[in-house]
């Protein structure tokens, strides 16, 4: 529990498990995670190995567990694919992950050796993620043999700064200027899986905040969810029948592709690709089982003229 009352999120790491039950399972030639499973703890790791192992445990929690993760893997493959070969073609100096939860792609995205990288999440998220990361591998020397003890995987990174920010009441501007984004400099956006939780007002708050430092030549990658009745009723059963991890994390705003298209507008983002995740799922060969989820899913780039 972190001094605001709020615990590490229970998404972050349900989607975690989803991409390391995933790696080397699903759409070989364009997705792969293999820091993820590091960054899970051993009983997270239990319904991970039996999705890849395709074995439903007996018992209705166990099988509730695995029936979450296996879902969640066949979302966030087509979500990753997408978010991954945008930011390779739009990537600049300066990567910002806006509610990074346990993202890895400072750890194993290839073209990041001369991008700096600033991890944004809430405090509690951020001390969770800080001490999976020094927990997942042995210690080890840093480049200077006489210098400190680094623990944890080695970033492809040519930095990572973590950055604490409650994107409800902190100032994002104030907290990136601490941690030395130039505002000065083309900066490529990541959004992914935060916007539905966000109010619209904070969603736009967001916005304007990133607009901000946002010059030519920057880009913005979002990821947001679209209205869809059978979703919510999804949602809604799962926190019903009590076995919903993210039970405590509700979606608090859903985005129609010409809306979130006008609030970018209003910032000088210009959409330039807005596609939904079953789109992109049947290209990889996905059965997609959870079409809905899928359809409702979407990833949109912006850029800054």
């Amino acid at each position: 529990m972190s001094g605001s009352g709020r615990t590490a999120s229970r998404t972050a790491v349900l989607v975690c498990q989803g991409r390391a039950a995933a790696h080397g399972r699903a759409a070989t030639d364009r997705f792969a995670d293999p820091v993820a499973v590091g960054l899970l703890r051993v009983a997270e790791r239990e319904a991970v190995d039996e999705v890849r192992a395709k074995t439903p445990p007996e018992g209705r929690q166990e099988r509730l567990a695995y029936e979450t993760v296996r879902a969640c893997a066949e979302v966030v493959v087509p979500r990753t694919v997408a978010i991954d070969e945008a930011l390779r073609a739009r990537m600049t100096g300066q990567l910002v992950i806006l509610g990074a939860g346990l993202d890895t792609r400072a750890w194993r995205l290839p073209g990041l050796p001369g991008t700096d990288v600033w991890e944004v999440d809430h405090p509690a998220s951020q001390q969770d993620k800080c001490a999976r990361l020094a927990e997942a591998a042995p210690a080890r020397r840093g480049p200077d043999e006489d210098g400190p003890v680094a623990a944890g995987p080695a970033a492809v990174a040519r930095s990572v700064r973590f950055t604490p920010v409650d994107l409800a009441v902190d100032d994002l501007g104030a907290a990136l200027d601490a941690a030395g984004h130039d505002p000065s400099a083309p900066t490529t956006w990541l959004w992914e899986g935060v916007v539905p939780y966000l109010t619209r007002d904070e969603v736009r708050a967001t916005v304007a905040a990133l607009a901000a430092r946002t010059v030519p030549g920057s880009a913005l990658v979002v990821n947001y969810q679209a209205p869809s009745a059978r979703a919510a009723a999804g949602r809604l059963l799962a926190r019903v029948l009590g076995g919903s991890v993210t039970s405590g994390e509700p979606w608090r705003s859903l985005w129609r592709p010409r809306r979130m298209a006008a609030l970018l507008a209003e910032y000088g983002l210009r959409v330039v690709s807005d596609d939904d995740l079953l789109a992109l799922a049947h290209t990889l060969g996905s059965p997609a089982r959870r079409w809905t989820s899928l359809r409702s899913g979407r990833v949109a780039v912006a850029e800054s003229p």
